[in-house]
């Protein structure tokens, strides 16, 4: 869960969960990352930081965004 009291950033701590699953294998390659609404709901966080969160993934290459079909995890490069 993200910790509301933390000096880190509510974003940065969403995206290094979903991270987190990313690597553990939880959240596979090609497949969709939840909802903003399923993140919102889970983690008790705005929209706006959901989208932080992805963006953030988007920039550490876990994510990839297409147009009109939403986030998916990207494929590991070996």
């Amino acid at each position: 869960m993200v910790d509301e009291m933390s000096p880190v950033a509510l974003y940065i701590q969403l995206a290094d969960l979903l991270a987190r699953q990313i690597e553990d294998g939880k959240l596979k390659p090609r497949q969709p990352v939840p909802s903003e609404t399923h993140l919102q709901q889970e983690y008790g966080v705005s929209r706006g930081t959901v989208r932080a969160a992805v963006r953030l993934l988007r920039e550490r290459g876990l994510v990839v965004t297409l147009p009109a079909r939403g986030s998916y995890v990207a494929e590991r490069k070996p």
